[in-house]
């Protein structure tokens, strides 16, 4: 095996996500169901499913926000480490994603600490703001990186300090770099990293990975006031 190859850093990954992430039934019946509905094979891999199950953890968060359900894989992550209480609202533009979501977390036992909500995110938002649905302790950005600052910017209303916000799929394969680039993913997750950064009420990074899924990579930000 070539060193720093990514045959290399696809066993690293997998080496660390048997240790740390392994996968039990519900986990396995859930990847299962999507790819079976033939879903976007674009979850979450199981070490950064367990990096999000360990944010909650060390947050605390009770009250929980995710913008991206697809089929309810991160999702479980998360509700497993939800304290007593604790609930997560998710934001699904698919109704059909939603629904083997809403199976995958009844298979988990965990449907009741999850409110899956179909509509265009950029819809639902407001109208938990409007309910008074927040602060929440955790938002998890995981949707059409097109809208990623919208998403940013409505993360911030629904914050309060101590708040930590991440973004997922920031590196774009390594085309985020592209400053020229007129794609709008690029685009959009570029200006959402340029807000993270400058934002007065955040202290923000962002870290590229290698694993599984290539080159990828979250930022993160706690909210400071």
């Amino acid at each position: 095996m070539r060193k720093n190859s990514p045959t290399q850093w696809t066993a690293v990954d997998r080496y660390f996500g048997d240790l740390f992430a392994a996968h039990d039934e519900p986990l396995q019946a859930a990847v299962k169901a999507n790819r079976a509905a033939r879903l976007p094979a674009i979850d979450v891999s199981p070490l950064q499913g367990k990096f999000l199950n360990v944010l909650v953890q060390m947050t605390q968060a009770k009250r929980v926000l995710e913008i991206g359900t697809l089929g309810g894989y991160s999702t479980i992550w998360m509700a497993r480490a939800l304290p007593k209480g604790g609930r997560i609202v998710s934001l699904e533009f698919s109704r059909k994603h939603a629904e083997v979501a809403r199976a995958n977390l009844r298979c988990a036992g965990l449907l009741r600490r999850v409110q899956i909500r179909v509509d265009p995110a950029l819809e639902s938002l407001p109208q938990l703001k409007a309910e008074g649905a927040g602060p929440f302790g955790l938002i998890f950005i995981d949707a059409d990186k097109e809208n990623n600052p919208q998403y940013l910017e409505w993360a911030l209303k629904l914050s309060r300090r101590g708040t930590v916000i991440v973004v997922d799929n920031v590196a774009r394969h390594g085309t985020v770099i592209e400053a020229k680039s007129t794609e709008p993913d690029i685009r959009g997750t570029r200006r959402c990293l340029e807000v993270m950064a400058a934002h007065p009420r955040l202290s923000a990074v962002a870290l590229q990975t290698v694993g599984v899924k290539g080159l990828d990579g979250f930022a993160m930000a706690v909210v400071l006031r």
